[in-house]
């Protein structure tokens, strides 16, 4: 695997990463940020890899090298969280990380001596903060397919009002039988950062099924039970912690526990007013004036602050408190200015438009590709040919038309369209 220059390499695979479904365009912090993740011999391979999820015969047969030679630098991929293997139920699939869910996470997840972890952290907070290109890059341009979505705590919604399961934190939970818990990367990366102490515990970050497997079996995080779960989810309760999951409404992967302080998607929203970069729930708070007495907690415990405290009118100022809090349209309806509602003057209740969330992670993947102009590599998904990338540059020009990208995302076309590329991939 040597006949690329050393000189092109890391550029080489930054072009490679930024064709996922989470964009990262090429920056002097990124490319120092490649440079302490990946070896040179791994940078060759990652950019070499299909676009796709492929197995390992495939992959070995697209870059003219053997299975025995490839195997064990895909598996200390693996470990590194670079490369994802997914086990289909016959055998290994695998997937170069995207940069969220993906290597941000599962590098900052890594535990064991003389890791670089403050640089790490130090990189990968520039780069997504920095000077703004990144976040720009996704959700500058009003795309709205994010990889996660809020959840509403149960107990914040208000009476007779009904919730599916796939918005329940505890039926997300009671559908899986496999767990496992890691450090809170976002919670870690803050740690080497240098921040403040963090109330929360490190060891937040629970997932399910085949993540919850991916985790344990690649060394990031420790499997537990049902009731573990369990309890974790009531201990996010308590401490007003924002709970956040796959942007999926079947097979959700993982629950997230997020405090205002530390989240990089709260912190994203909070900075940039990007309300795509964590979906909203189906909810939305609303304030009960008779009720409010204007103490602020809301407003405190709210982590995009979309809570302001202002005062009331004067023809309902008398007798009343002179502070009434008013939700902002930034508002993630997950609940957590209702729990610490002293007076329940907060309530979840369905927000008049509702939220559209993709079936499954195939669909989410496709609509950010097709948000975010990457739609192309799933279809030419072989970086090392002459005449897939022509079809890429043909394909992807075309779908950069405005109004082909309106009809694909359009709702009328987009299920007949997902339903023909679910046919194409099966």
């Amino acid at each position: 695997m040597g006949h690329i220059t050393s000189k092109d390499i890391f550029r080489k695979l930054g072009h490679r990463l930024d064709q996922a479904p989470v964009r990262t365009p090429w920056t002097p912090i990124f490319r120092q940020l490649v440079e302490e993740l990946y070896s040179r011999p791994e940078a060759e391979l990652v950019a070499r890899m299909p676009y796709r999820p492929s197995t390992l015969e495939r992959i070995s047969g697209m870059l003219g090298e053997p299975e025995d030679a490839l195997r064990p630098m895909i598996e200390g991929l693996c470990a590194k969280g670079l490369v994802i293997d997914i086990w289909d139920g016959a055998r290994y699939q695998y997937m170069v990380s995207p940069i969220v869910i993906g290597f941000f996470e599962f590098t900052m997840m890594r535990t064991g001596p003389d890791l670089p972890r403050a640089r790490w952290a130090e990189l990968f907070q520039a780069y997504m903060f920095g000077d703004k290109d990144f976040l720009h890059a996704n959700f500058g341009d009003g795309q709205a397919t994010s990889v996660m979505r809020a959840l509403p705590h149960e107990e914040a919604l208000g009476e007779h009002v009904e919730i599916l399961d796939y918005e329940k934190a505890s039926a997300l939970i009671e559908e899986h039988t496999e767990f496992s818990l890691g450090l809170c990367s976002c919670r870690h990366e803050k740690h080497h950062l240098g921040h403040a102490p963090c109330r929360t515990p490190m060891d937040t970050c629970t997932s399910m099924g085949t993540g919850a497997r991916f985790l344990i079996r690649n060394g990031f995080a420790k499997p537990i039970d049902k009731m573990q779960m369990r309890d974790i989810l009531a201990r996010s309760r308590d401490q007003g912690l924002t709970l956040t999951a796959d942007n999926v409404r079947r097979d959700a992967g993982f629950i997230c526990h997020c405090c205002g302080c530390c989240c990089n998607l709260l912190q994203g929203v909070r900075e940039t007013g990007y309300t795509g970069i964590l979906v909203t729930s189906n909810f939305v708070a609303v304030v009960d004036e008779n009720l409010c007495t204007g103490c602020g907690l809301c407003a405190k415990a709210c982590p995009v602050n979309a809570v302001d405290m202002h005062a009331r009118e004067a023809a309902n100022a008398s007798r009343k408190p002179a502070k009434l809090a008013r939700i902002e349209e930034v508002c993630l309806g997950c609940g957590v200015c209702a729990l610490k509602c002293p007076t329940g003057a907060l309530k979840l209740k369905p927000r008049p438009q509702k939220v559209y969330h993709p079936e499954d992670s195939f669909e989410r993947v496709m609509l950010q590709a097709l948000e975010r102009d990457t739609f192309q590599t799933f279809i030419f998904d072989n970086p090392e040919s002459r005449t897939q990338e022509f079809m890429r540059a043909l394909v992807g020009g075309f779908l950069k038309l405005p109004p082909v990208k309106r009809a694909l995302l359009g709702e009328k076309l987009r299920s007949r369209f997902l339903s023909a590329l679910r046919r194409m991939a099966g």
